[in-house]
């Protein structure tokens, strides 16, 4: 069996990547981002963070969030939100993809995979270059050509904050700045 590393640094800035169970295409439906938004701002109130950056995709999820001093939670947290929007998810109707006999057998169910990828921020340029990833990664997957297009970003928070141009992140651009993944 794999032994999971984590790093849990008290106080720290984290990216994550949580993916649905196939890649299945629900986080971006009505149901989906009312459900997520609902559990989200129930885990922030039990067990409180800041949200730097987030991007809502059809099948996954990227977020970098700051955790408050002293506190390395960030599993608890996740945990919980895939959990309870999977409740959620079932009961209001969603549908799930087939599951494995061990699976069924530990009561997991097929809305979420199982882990999730984390990686702990470095430095001010670590975090630029993950919040810059977060909000291409819409045009990353063809989703718009324009990153300010897609509606469930937080790109539109950061743009009227005028940490980012009205015309950051568009397609033809590619080639002029780094977009890919982040270091």
């Amino acid at each position: 069996m794999t032994n999971w590393r984590r790093a849990y640094i008290p106080g720290g800035t984290f990216f994550f990547t949580q993916v649905t169970a196939d890649r299945a295409p629900i986080l971006t439906t009505p149901l989906g981002r009312s459900l997520l938004r609902e559990v989200t701002i129930e885990c922030r109130r039990q067990w409180p963070f800041d949200i730097e950056a987030v991007v809502l995709m059809p099948d996954h999820l990227h977020t970098l969030w700051r955790l408050p001093d002293g506190d390395t939670e960030y599993s608890k947290r996740l945990g919980w939100l895939k959990k309870e929007f999977t409740k959620r998810w079932l009961a209001g109707g969603g549908s799930e993809r087939p599951v494995s006999v061990s699976r069924e057998r530990h009561r997991r169910h097929g809305v979420w995979q199982r882990r999730f990828w984390e990686h702990s921020i470095r430095d001010e340029g670590n975090c630029a270059r993950h919040v810059d990833y977060v909000h291409w990664n819409p045009v990353k997957h063809g989703l718009v050509s324009r990153a300010l297009d897609w509606p469930w970003s937080s790109l539109h928070r950061w743009i009227g904050l005028g940490v980012y141009p009205a015309n950051w992140g568009l397609k033809e651009d590619q080639d002029a700045s780094d977009h890919g993944e982040p270091a």
